[in-house]
């Protein structure tokens, strides 16, 4: 294997290279050194050095090359004004890094980190950690291989700040991640891939980012209870220092929510007797989850985005700005980009919010994780209850036939298993859910969500289709179809409806064309995308 040519950068040390007599050879000297090692060569050195040390960085020069021949140097006077002064010393060295323009393509960068101040060699470390000195880092010392006494040539480690070139702690990046996704999903081990891919991303982002952050879902996703395991994980591993302040944005209405967010002053209206901080200034370093921020009036949303891009906002009646600097989660179930065009919604606000946008789905597009979901309900039931609640054999195979089947539409999501466990649970008083609770159960679930689905499909076909045209369809028919328009409207175009009606098939099939096979079964109604899509 051919190696590509090396080359170094390192700062000369003052004392540490310094020496006139031949009693320097005796010694360690560190820019020296590191190029008396046999299996390292150094082709180019470019050896840093402060303007009054020329002489001494001359003769270091003239000693490498007399026990390196192969290497040059090149002297490179940088005046430090002050050594120790961070800000000056980053300065100049990144304008060192940018003007030399080191090809990593070319060449074997190695940032030697022996010598210079302590503030030298960190903002040497940063500017190789942001790669403006494309290498690796390369550590020296005098002690010899078993550490027992120093010697001139002294030892030497390259460290690669790729950590995932580091078995052991990969593996330890690894378990923490790990243990990090797992805490997003509250310990359950969930089974769709396609939900885990989703959970590591936020992840991800919720370690690496402070930006905005925006969930979407139906109601009963999960959206407040992943944001707050969102704002834990952030708080535990040091992201954030405040805390969590969580608004529910459809109960704010009127003059009270401009107050309720933002603050008042005393006196700024009728009844306002004191002061209020508002919910923005009490989430200052800390994280803001607004959920249904859809509901947000137009002027709420105007002050959120300059709070959200400015640090700072007017509280009502004030004539002075308040400043906060919090984190933002926001949640919604509604289409906000369909808001925007109706006027409902700012495009410039939801630009910020949108950076990162995750949509949680619904439990009916996720039925792989029900019985998962199913063990942490009664965990948590047995917590709130200090009673452990199982079910027979029986009653748990014929529980899950029925909340995997076609016939359970968990159209309120999780809030329905809730519900549906702790009604069990509680109707199992020595301890075992037996199967006549559990056909008490399938039947009461059938019987709301049949209810809840007769009235709301004769009033959504009828938007869609002549009064006259929906009597005529089959019962089978007019819950199909309404089934598929409420899929319809909760996607943004044709193919991404065809997806999630036809997630099961699709995989069966080596080619697929969701978006035409929606469009034929919407023609045997005589209907399109413009008549089903989002209104």
């Amino acid at each position: 294997m051919q190696h590509r040519p090396l080359t170094m950068v390192g700062l000369l040390g003052s004392r540490l290279d310094a020496g006139v007599n031949e009693k320097r050879w005796q010694r360690w000297r560190p820019s020296v050194a590191a190029c008396q090692h046999e299996d390292l060569l150094v082709e180019r050195f470019e050896l840093i050095y402060q303007p009054q040390h020329s002489a001494l960085a001359d003769r270091v020069a003239a000693d490498i090359e007399s026990v390196s021949p192969e290497t040059k140097v090149n002297l490179q006077p940088i005046d430090f004004d002050d050594p120790w002064d961070f800000e000056e010393v980053y300065g100049k060295l990144h304008d060192f890094a940018r003007s030399s323009r080191f090809d990593a393509e070319q060449n074997d960068l190695l940032i030697h980190i022996s010598t210079g101040s302590h503030v030298q060699q960190i903002c040497l470390f940063l500017l190789t950690e942001s790669r403006h000195l494309p290498g690796r880092l390369l550590q020296t010392s005098p002690r010899d291989a078993d550490k027992s006494k120093a010697s001139p040539v002294g030892v030497y480690r390259i460290i690669d700040l790729d950590l995932s070139q580091y078995d052991r702690l990969a593996s330890r990046f690894e378990v923490e991640r790990t243990e990090g996704v797992s805490f997003l999903k509250a310990g359950i081990e969930t089974r769709s891939d396609t939900f885990n891919h989703l959970i590591e991303r936020i992840e991800q982002v919720a370690l690496n980012s402070d930006a905005p952050m925006l969930l979407t879902g139906p109601t009963g996703a999960g959206k407040s209870q992943l944001a707050r395991r969102i704002f834990e994980l952030k708080k535990h591993r040091g992201r954030i220092k405040g805390e969590l302040v969580e608004v529910n944005c459809a109960v704010l209405r009127g003059d009270q929510a401009m107050s309720a967010l933002f603050g008042h002053v005393k006196g700024a209206f009728t009844g306002a007797t004191t002061q209020r901080p508002g919910l923005l200034k009490t989430a200052h370093h800390g994280l803001l989850f607004l959920d249904e921020i859809g509901e947000l009036g137009i002027d709420e949303q105007a002050m959120l985005l300059r709070a959200l891009e400015e640090k700072q906002f007017l509280p009502v009646g004030a004539d002075r700005d308040v400043a906060s600097d919090f984190q933002l989660i926001a949640g919604t179930n509604r289409d906000l980009r369909q808001s925007v065009l109706d006027g409902r919604f700012r495009e410039d606000l939801l630009a910020r919010i949108n950076l990162w946008s995750f949509e949680l789905p619904g439990l009916a597009e996720r039925k792989e994780d029900i019985e998962p979901n199913i063990a942490y309900e009664l965990d948590r039931f047995a917590s709130e209850h200090s009673r452990r609640v199982t079910f027979n054999k029986e009653a748990r195979d014929a529980f899950l036939r029925f909340a995997t089947s076609g016939d359970a539409a968990w159209t309120a999501n999780f809030r329905d298993l809730n519900a549906a466990m702790t009604r069990m649970a509680t109707l199992a008083p020595s301890g075992r859910i037996s199967r006549s609770v559990v056909d008490d159960e399938v039947a009461r679930l059938t019987t709301d969500w049949t209810g809840t689905s007769r009235d709301g499909d004769a009033a959504l076909l009828q938007e869609v289709l002549e009064e006259q045209r929906v009597a005529e369809l089959d019962l089978f028919d007019r819950v199909q179809l309404a089934a598929v328009i409420r899929v319809c409207r909760k996607s943004s175009s044709l193919s991404e409806a065809g997806r999630k009606l036809f997630a099961v098939s699709r995989q069966a099939r080596s080619k697929t064309n969701d978006a035409d096979r929606l469009r034929k079964y919407l023609l045997r109604f005589q209907l399109s995308w413009a008549d089903v899509g989002q209104p």
